[in-house]
């Protein structure tokens, strides 16, 4: 059974979901989560606060799927091929993801803004959440060196996946004409081999929660 906070930061996604986030209001958030207002405040302090954690929520569920796709082939550039689809899969799917990607925010979201000048939560979730959210240059430094970290420690590994992030990004913010995989092999300069496996395909799915299953289990 979720939390009360988890029910509520579901309920201000889904509300997000419905209607720009300046008209969300805090009372409808806490009526759909199934708790009081004042739960919401003492969970959050306030809008500003939720939104942090909603957004520092979304970071967390992005470099998950990052974490899953590295661990989904056995070859290093297959990884780097599926965490380039993930970032792509994700962001057009989430657009708290791609806000966070490309540092682009529109008046529907909620924009990230410092923590309050005041003692640490009690809550750790929110101590985490009051320290703010990566801007786009530390999230795709963030990506890399997990990227880096997970493949085989040669020459090159930290350049080629600095490389898979700008291209996935590139993707993100002016799709290519040939969407998909094919896209990202030739872009990543993938040659693919026959009789290979392929990578696992990751489908978006909500925050704390992530799917995956293989091309040959009936992908596209």
């Amino acid at each position: 059974m979720p939390t009360a906070r988890e029910a509520l930061l579901e309920a201000a996604r889904a509300a997000l979901t419905a209607r720009p986030w300046p008209v969300v209001r805090m009372v409808d958030v806490a009526a759909a989560a199934g708790v009081s207002r004042q739960t919401l405040y003492n969970e959050f302090g306030g809008k500003d606060g939720l939104a942090r954690a909603l957004l520092r929520r979304e970071t967390d569920w992005y470099l998950d799927g990052v974490d899953r796709a590295l661990v989904s082939h056995a070859a290093g550039r297959e990884r780097l091929l599926a965490v380039a689809e993930w970032t792509v899969r994700a962001a057009r799917a989430h657009p708290l993801v791609r806000a966070l990607l490309t540092g682009c925010w529109d008046d529907r979201l909620p924009v990230p803004r410092p923590g309050p000048a005041r003692a640490p939560s009690a809550v750790p979730a929110q101590r985490r959440a009051d320290a703010g959210v990566p801007g786009p240059a530390e999230l795709a430094r963030a990506v890399r060196d997990r990227a880096a970290a997970a493949l085989e420690p040669e020459e090159g590994t930290v350049r080629r996946c600095e490389l898979a992030v700008r291209v996935a990004l590139s993707c993100v913010i002016a799709p290519p004409e040939e969407p998909g995989e094919a896209a990202l092999r030739e872009l990543l300069g993938i040659a693919e081999r026959p009789g290979e496996p392929r990578a696992a395909e990751f489908r978006p799915g909500p925050p704390g929660g992530f799917s995956a299953r293989s091309r040959r289990a009936g992908g596209r």
